[in-house]
This record gives C-alpha cells, sequence and structure tokens, in this order.
C-alpha cells in the first residue's frame, strides 16, 4: 500500500506541475465582485498594514501555503522550499496528506521542515477518509510529531475519492470521527475542503464538531477531479464530467464567514492580491495559496518569495486604493457584486447588501 500511495503522490506532483489542472469553466466568482475605489483613500501606502493572526499566531501576512505535497523524495524538495519561504515571511503553512509517512516511516522525512523553518505556524495533514475507516488519535498526533507541527488540517475529499480508482469515498459518520479526534488531541484542528468549497450547514456541523477554523477551498483553482482524470490509471470521462463540480470559492467564503464565529480561509483559485481583498472583504481571515506556489518551488525558495512579495504589494496597494490601513478595516470595506456571482449569491441566501454592496 505505502508504494501504492508514493507513486500516486508523484503522480499528482507531476499533473500539477506540467498539466492544465485548475477549472475549465467554473470560475471563483471573483471576477463579478469589484471593491470601492477610494479617490481620495486619506491613508498613505505605507500606512498599509497586513499584519495579521491566526489560532493565537502573529503572522506578517494573512497568507497560508495550502497542503500539497509530501510523501515522495520530490515532495521533500518542494516542502523544504515553501517552508523556507513561509520563514522568511513569517507566514503559515501546510504539508501535503502525511498518510504516505503513516504507512511508510522512511517518506517521514519528505515531510520535515521544522530546521528550515523553525519558527513559523506549522501544520500537519491527514485525509477525514483515512479517519473514518482506521485512523484514531494515535495516528493524528503521529502526524503532528513527526514534523513538529503546532497543529493538523482534516482535509475533506468526497469528489477526488468518488474520481480515484484506489479511492475510498466513505464519509458516513463524518462528523463523529472529527469530534473523537478533536476531544482527544490538545493541538488545534482545522479542516478544509479540497476544491469542491464548503456550506453554511456542514461548517457549521464542522464548528460544532470542534473545528478551530475552515479553510472553504472553493471551486476555481487547482480541480482534484481534474488531476485524477488525467492520471494514467484514472477514470478519465468521470473526472471529465466532475472537473469542475462545486461552490466558487468567492460564495463559498462568503457564505461559511456569515455563518461561523471561528477563522475562516478562503481558498481555491486565490491568485492575485486583489483576489486575497475581495476574500477579505467577504470576511476571510486568511487567504490560502495552493498551485502558484507549488510550481515556483521547483525553481526555489527565492522564486516562491518572489511570488509572494509581489502577492503582498498588491494586496497592500488594493488596500490603499480603498482607504484600509489594516486588515480589519478591509473586512468592512463596501463590495460590488454583479453577474452570475450575484445570482449565487441570491441562490444560497446570501444578501449582497450585507457585504457592502452599494
Amino acid at each position: 500500500m505505502s508504494n501504492e500511495t508514493s507513486k500516486r503522490k508523484l503522480d499528482h506532483i507531476n499533473a500539477c506541475l506540467k498539466e492544465d489542472v485548475e477549472s475549465h469553466y467554473k470560475t471563483t466568482g471573483f471576477e463579478n465582485i469589484d471593491l470601492v475605489h477610494q479617490a481620495c483613500p486619506g491613508i498613505r501606502l505605507e500606512d498599509v498594514d497586513v499584519e495579521s493572526s491566526f489560532l493565537g499566531k502573529k503572522l506578517d501576512a494573512p497568507i497560508m501555503i495550502c497542503p500539497m505535497t509530501g510523501g515522495h523524495k520530490k515532495g521533500k524538495e518542494i516542502n523544504l522550499a515553501l517552508a523556507e519561504a513561509a520563514q522568511e515571511l513569517n507566514i503559515t503553512f501546510s504539508v501535503g496528506s502525511q498518510r504516505a509517512a503513516i504507512e511508510n516511516p522512511d517518506l517521514i522525512e519528505t515531510y520535515q521542515v521544522r530546521e528550515a523553518a523553525p519558527d513559523i505556524l506549522l501544520f500537519g495533514n491527514l485525509g477525514v477518509t483515512q479517519i473514518n475507516l482506521d485512523y484514531g488519535a494515535e495516528e493524528v498526533k503521529k502526524a503532528i510529531k513527526m514534523i513538529e507541527a503546532d497543529g493538523l488540517g482534516i482535509h475533506l475529499n468526497p469528489l477526488q475519492e468518488a474520481i480515484q480508482p484506489e479511492g475510498d469515498a466513505v464519509f458516513r459518520e463524518t462528523m463523529q470521527s472529527i469530534s473523537e479526534i478533536i476531544s482527544k488531541v490538545k493541538e488545534p484542528i482545522y479542516v478544509k475542503e479540497t476544491g469542491g468549497g464548503i456550506n453554511k450547514s456542514t461548517a457549521t456541523d464542522l464548528v460544532e464538531a470542534g473545528a478551530k477554523a475552515i479553510d472553504v477551498s472553493g471551486v476555481g483553482g487547482t480541480s482534484w477531479a481534474g488531476v485524477e482524470a488525467l492520471r494514467e490509471e484514472s477514470r478519465g470521462k468521470l473526472g471529465e464530467v466532475f472537473w469542475d463540480w462545486g461552490i466558487p470559492t468567492s460564495v463559498s467564503t462568503a457564505e461559511v464567514s456569515e455563518a461561523v464565529d471561528v477563522p475562516v480561509i478562503s481558498s481555491g483559485g486565490i491568485r492575485t492580491g486583489i483576489d486575497a481583498a475581495k476574500a477579505i472583504a467577504l470576511g476571510a481571515d486568511l487567504v490560502g495559496i495552493g498551485l502558484p506556489l507549488f510550481r515556483a518551488s521547483v525553481q526555489g525558495k527565492g522564486k516562491v518569495t518572489e511570488w509572494l512579495e509581489e502577492f503582498i504589494l498588491e494586496l497592500k496597494t488594493a488596500m490603499f486604493l480603498t482607504g484600509c490601513s489594516k486588515i480589519k478595516e478591509l473586512q468592512k470595506a463596501p463590495l460590488i457584486i454583479s453577474g452570475q456571482t450575484r445570482e449565487w449569491f441570491e441562490s444560497r441566501g446570501l444578501k449582497p447588501e450585507k457585504f457592502g454592496d452599494q
């Protein structure tokens, strides 16, 4: 099983590096959302401060490098580059699913980044399917301990499991499983989707189960149905049909932010600082970035840092142009929501005026 898992990790790495794995037709919805320009912002650009915090730790920018890889020697190089950039910029980082290392301890080193990034807020990662089937609190504690993590993300990936030939589409009693794990683990546990988005009822149930934060991971970025469709051993047609399945990131961000009191991470197709500013104005506390940093990481830490510094500058500029000097001010900034995104909002019971529509 461990060799099969490691091979699958390499398949995923190669697909994400070489193929078009992003949504084909459905978008994040951010293109139909505008921040309101202030011709006289009332602040200086140098006054803009993007300092944030997440689960008690201060961050220099409201950014999480999303879980992507591990479980293969190629993944180790990628994780190190990402972690080193996170250390330099003081942002948070999560490794990819540690299932491979639980199955084969020889792969633990592919996830270990603490020596390169001693100060970052670092998260481990495991799939809820394994927790539903045979993992318990001991495996979660092992995943956290093996990388000296500050906490762990449990990922929900029903779409990927349904498409993947080796998948285990077992999601009965999921909330109970998550609740039992969280009650036995002292470190904070957050829960994330993997590109399909999270709705209000699911988010509410997850918080009741003890989740300390929610990462919506909506449609508009990497499609894991697409990644699976591109694999050599795949259910290609099924992956093609479900390539764009799910809730757009902007809609999921607004819906979950309105529904819960824990921090919300907006991820899934966040590609610019303007996307980030819109997500935060919709209520997100952090934004998560995956594929662009994954691709930059193969060129080393310098490329990752360069990409992130430009992204942070874009975020600061968007804040300046809306007259917001702090992240908390941006969370209250007015937005114009139009087109299909507005239709999504209204169909989900979200009132655009609640988000500053003018």
